[in-house]
């Protein structure tokens, strides 16, 4: 598997190098030269497949040899042992369950295989590693959960003090040994723009560091498996007009559904945020706009700037989809449309307005609209696959009392917001497979509001619930997190 540098597009590198950089030295992400297609085989054999089977091959697929297949079979084996259930709602649609992992959350498929692929590979090659992962809610627990007592792999958490639930918070910092975490006074963009700052900071470039967020490649890559597994569990007769209904916030469980479909996969997608809403916003109007998060009752979703978005543009974008060779462009915020068409007109690409036939289109460009600028073919592209929607917290309590009535299930805020957006979006003939990211208890104070009753506990949170609370609380300058991570102070001590 090889992947390249998004910023710069010259860097080309082995998969063990992206897993462990993370990020590449310019601050870019890295994205897989090509995306192969799974053979028609792969789709006639689904139904005999177990998860474990499916998500073999997936992996197999993608991964090449740079893991040998015994053991990529081993790590997915030890990674996957839990399952994605499809429970059905209606004839129209269904609720994918992703919490059913140690941590309750459907980042346990990502940092499992991750934390599994980077001992692998430690194995072979020595040394030891410092993680660094930002998270808003769930991807700190289940990096926790999946990386815990690791040998040679030390993780530090950080998250935006106060805004994650109690939770979520008990299961981020209860964990000791190899587990650190990190309370900042900011946001959720202010810890990921910390962790981002520190890796392509010239200072810490002798420290082992590495990313386990949606950034890093080796998230990615399970989060497909369960896209096939919800496919499998679909009605047969409905199979042709899947929709997934993906509640977003880094974009990096809908970016992996897209991969997906690259592969072979044959869904479409809604991008389903809460007051979050820059991508549906894009979606709208072709302006990608990144700005400040905001606060709201589905936490991890909480991201003003979504570090994926790139790779999304990427997917819709790069040539590598249609083996053209050509370079493509994309161009966020304020531009001089004069000056960009003159430079375009030189390079034999041809600006697009409104709506086109791909076939009658030329060399496409891949410009994303600044103010004033022409719609694109990028634009254009991605509308074909995904739609948007966000939703207040006053419309998601509602979509939980409204769905509870309806159908007998409790939805997390965050899977609320998906079954809304599936309802306000769905058009007739459409399955409906709404992700439920996280358990319902998770986030326990807003869901027993908003139905006016108790809702059971998994025996893995009551037991966490009652552990005492460690972490390091500081600010959100860069200084005191780079002294932590040269190992001085840099924050206090709390529990």
């Amino acid at each position: 598997m090889r992947l390249y540098d998004i910023g710069t597009r010259t860097e080309r590198v082995s998969l063990e190098y992206a897993v462990f950089k993370g990020l590449s030295e310019n601050g870019s992400l890295y994205m897989p030269e090509s995306i192969p297609k799974l053979p028609p085989s792969f789709f006639e054999e689904i139904d005999q497949m177990s998860f474990s089977d499916l998500a073999f091959e997936v992996a197999r697929a993608l991964i090449g040899d740079d893991i040998p297949e015994n053991a990529l079979r081993d790590i997915i084996e030890d990674a996957i042992d839990f399952p994605a259930p499809l429970v059905s709602l209606d004839e129209d649609c269904g609720v994918l369950e992703l919490f059913h992992g140690p941590s309750l959350a459907f980042k346990d498929f990502g940092a499992r295989f991750m934390a599994r692929v980077m001992s692998y590979f430690l194995s072979k090659k020595g040394g030891h590693l410092h993680i660094l992962v930002a998270t808003s809610g769930d991807t700190g627990g289940a990096v926790a959960a999946g990386f815990f007592d690791t040998p040679n792999i030390k993780v530090s958490i950080l998250y935006p003090s106060g805004k994650v639930s109690p939770l979520q918070e008990k299961q981020l910092t209860t964990w000791g040994k190899n587990i650190t975490a990190l309370e900042i006074k900011g946001s959720f963009d202010d810890c990921q723009a910390l962790v981002k700052r520190a890796f392509t900071d010239p200072d810490l470039s002798h420290l082992p560091l590495s990313s386990a967020n949606s950034i890093n490649i080796a998230r990615l890559i399970p989060q497909t498996f369960y896209y096939f597994e919800a496919f499998r569990q679909a009605p047969r007769e409905r199979r042709k007009r899947v929709v997934f209904s993906v509640p977003s916030g880094n974009f990096g469980n809908l970016t992996a559904g897209l991969i997906a479909k690259r592969m072979g996969l044959p869904a479409k997608f809604i991008a389903a945020t809460n007051a979050n809403r820059v991508v549906p916003d894009y979606l709208e109007r072709a302006e990608f706009r990144p700005r400040p998060s905001i606060a709201t009752l589905s936490n991890a979703m909480d991201v003003g700037n979504p570090s994926n978005f790139s790779r999304m543009l990427e997917l819709y974008s790069s040539t590598w989809n249609d083996g053209g060779g050509e370079e493509f462009w994309s161009v966020r915020g304020d531009f001089d449309p004069a000056r960009l068409t003159a430079q375009l007109n030189h390079l034999k690409f041809y600006i697009m307005r409104g709506d086109f036939d791909p076939a009658h289109a030329g060399r496409r460009s891949s410009i994303t609209l600044g103010q004033g600028g022409e719609r694109c073919s990028t634009w254009n592209m991605m509308r074909e696959d995904v739609r948007g929607a966000s939703f207040t917290d006053e419309e998601t309590i509602e979509g939980i009392q409204k769905y509870f009535l309806k159908y007998h299930y409790t939805f997390d805020p965050h899977g609320a917001i998906g079954m809304l957006a599936w309802e306000k979006l769905r058009n007739k003939g459409e399955y409906g497979i709404i992700l439920e990211t996280a358990h319902p208890s998770k986030f326990l104070e807003t869901i027993e509001s908003a139905l006016g009753r108790k809702v059971e506990i998994p025996q893995q949170l009551q037991a966490v619930a009652t552990k005492e609370k460690i972490s390091i609380v500081m600010g959100a300058g860069y200084e005191g997190f780079k002294g932590y991570l040269l190992g001085g102070e840099g924050g206090e001590e709390t529990r």
